[in-house]
């Protein structure tokens, strides 16, 4: 689906935000490791061997259904590519595991002036890259001054930056932001702080991914050792991490551009964890000893996006979008004529929550619904009046056409690997089809390049969303059209609504908790009245792991919450080797002890999560 990240790109969001292309894992990990048939355990359990190289390292390999778009931090887009710079990189500030409440990260304290245009950052002492040099407030000032003056630098997280009047680092463990006018998102800046002696050397950020050097110098708890387009990303520990080295001896993102694959794969004990289980998958892998499976509430939202007609900042339109779906009342029709309970209840078969606001339930500050009158309810029959009154009939032949004539056919992006989109395309094509439309179901490897290009009509679409709501908001705003047609924007799908705008800016400078949630909720109520997306569904975190590998490992949050794809990097740090023989059960274990010596002078708004992103890309969006 599109299951972005947020940013399409190209980033590259070569980003591509959406999501680039895939190709064959390669089989590489774990070499040497006996694999047990699937339907027998030996005594022995041989499953547990494939956590051990021959060098006898414990190894966790992470099956992952989207490629790398960039190692870049500035380009990447993808929730895989995100999720992997967390681990690479701190952030100045993180999220409680247990709650998502902000606490330090590579800043330790901070505090706004009285006019809160002026943040003052208290960078850690204890914090080194892991070249050995040490990690300062210069490191961070260079960031986000690279960010503000370079907008190659800016792809992936501009929105952060874009108030930014002046940073600096007064000294090594101070660095301040002056902004042009208050800004909400200053405890949630989820930016990559990086080490400006090794990139100051860089020259085009736009053409550097990051990928030709290893090990790759940051200062989060991994280091990225290696890396291969479509096949892995390796991480060793960084021991010198300052909340502790992580306990396995090498992490692996393994990609599988098949989903059976991948959880055949977990079967023989070749990798540890899988995520975005199918429910058939989620449910034979429930039965299979030693595989726990983690169902809970996720982040992401699951929608069908409309193609307004793609234009760029510059006032010039492209693309080959179909101009009925630039009519609401064509739009709103093919919303009515979508059930959402169907989609919940036969594709994701109970593993999703029939989608309403564009915010997940899970983030119960911001998430919003339409009452009773404002919703767009299945209903057929209004479908068809919409059409009928907006002059789309049908013809002799059962088919709708246009004001010119021409039979309403539309087409639809669908992500090649995804069952949910196909499944959901069939569906689609049933009940449209019932109006008198056509609907081509055109899945592919790479959703990105047409997406990009504005060379669609509509298409599946999703991202994670963080704690904090800012980034996903940011792209459907004006300001995140392309330059031109020739250049690559933050858009979703060019959605530039003067209201919306409005909305936006005010809550983007509302320190106030609940006046900026109102805000937010007025813009989600806004977006879907334009209909130029309709959130079907909020999925589940449906991921499943080995027990005989994984003796612990942290949810996010505590209570009912997602391994794969956390705001911040607890999962993956805690996670603690199962001894040889040893199964752990099939209870989860946080296994993180979150040490937060110094005192926070201003807690995030409470409620006001983390801005994550990232879509799954357009391809993979998310």
């Amino acid at each position: 689906m599109v299951h972005k990240v947020p940013h399409r790109t190209v980033r590259p969001r070569p980003r591509p935000r959406r999501a680039l292309a895939a190709s064959l894992a390669a089989a590489v990990l774990l070499a040497g490791a006996v694999a047990p048939q699937a339907h027998a355990r030996p005594p022995a359990q041989p499953q547990a061997q494939a956590l051990a190289a021959a060098d006898g390292k414990k190894v966790l390999t992470v099956a992952v259904s989207q490629s790398v778009d960039s190692l870049s931090p500035f380009l990447a887009a993808r929730l895989v590519s995100t999720s992997i710079h967390r681990l690479a990189y701190e952030y100045l500030t993180n999220y409680d595991p247990e709650d998502g409440r902000t606490i330090p990260g590579f800043a330790t304290e901070w505090k706004p002036s009285a006019d809160k245009l002026t943040w003052t950052y208290t960078i850690r002492d204890d914090s080194t890259w892991s070249d050995g040099r040490p990690a300062t407030a210069k490191d961070a000032a260079w960031t986000f001054n690279k960010m503000m003056s370079d907008p190659d630098a800016a792809t992936a997280n501009g929105s952060f930056t874009a108030n930014f009047e002046k940073v600096t680092a007064p000294d090594a463990r101070t660095l301040v932001i002056e902004l042009k006018k208050p800004q909400a998102t200053m405890t949630a800046l989820d930016v990559p702080i990086v080490p400006k002696h090794v990139w100051e050397k860089v020259g085009d950020f736009s053409a550097f991914n990051n990928d030709k050097q290893f090990p790759i110098v940051g200062n989060g708890p991994f280091v990225i050792t290696d890396f291969k387009v479509d096949q892995y990303v390796r991480l060793a520990p960084n021991k010198d991490f300052w909340r502790g080295a992580p306990k396995f001896d090498e992490l692996v993102f393994k990609y599988y551009k098949d989903g059976d694959a991948a959880v055949a794969a977990l079967r023989k004990g070749e990798v540890s964890f899988v995520q975005g289980l199918t429910p058939a998958q989620a449910t034979a892998l429930g039965k299979t000893e030693d595989i726990k499976v983690n169902d809970a509430p996720g982040r992401r939202f699951f929608a069908l996006a409309t193609n307004p007609g793609a234009r760029s900042k510059d006032g010039k339109k492209f693309g080959n979008g179909h101009k009925a779906l630039q009519d609401p009342a064509v739009r709103k029709a093919l919303f009515h004529a979508t059930d959402r309970t169907t989609i919940v209840d036969k594709v994701f078969q109970g593993h999703a929550a029939e989608g309403e606001g564009y915010i997940p339930p899970r983030f119960s500050s911001y998430f919003w619904k339409p009452g009773a009158a404002q919703k767009i309810a299945y209903d057929p029959a209004k479908a068809a009046r919409l059409l009928d009154e907006a002059g789309y009939r049908k013809n002799g032949g059962g088919k709708r056409t246009g004001k010119d004539g021409k039979p309403l056919d539309f087409r639809i992006l669908c992500h090649a690997t995804d069952p949910n989109d196909k499944a959901i395309g069939k569906y689609l094509q049933e009940w449209w089809g019932e109006l008198g439309i056509g609907l081509k179901v055109e899945c592919l490897d790479n959703v990105s390049d047409p997406w990009l290009k504005g060379d669609y009509d509509l298409a599946f679409d999703g991202w994670s969303v963080n704690p904090d709501p800012d980034f996903v908001l940011s792209i459907h705003t004006c300001a995140a059209l392309p330059a031109t047609p020739k250049d690559t924007g933050a858009t979703d799908n060019f959605i530039c609504d003067k209201r919306f705008d409005e909305l936006y800016a005010r809550q983007a400078v509302e320190y106030d908790p609940a006046k900026r949630a109102a805000l937010v909720k007025e813009m989600e109520s806004r977006l879907y009245d334009t209909g130029y997306m309709n959130v079907l569904a909020y999925p589940n975190a449906v991921e499943a792991y080995r027990t005989d590998h994984i003796k612990s490992i942290t949810t996010m949050p505590k209570a009912a919450g997602n391994i794969y794809g956390q705001d911040g990097y607890w999962s993956w740090w805690s996670a603690e080797p199962a001894a040889a023989g040893e199964d752990s059960g099939s209870g989860l274990s946080t296994g993180v002890v979150i040490g937060i010596g110094a005192a926070v002078a201003l807690v995030a708004a409470a409620g006001v999560l983390v801005a994550i992103r990232r879509r799954s890309t357009v391809e993979d969006r998310e």
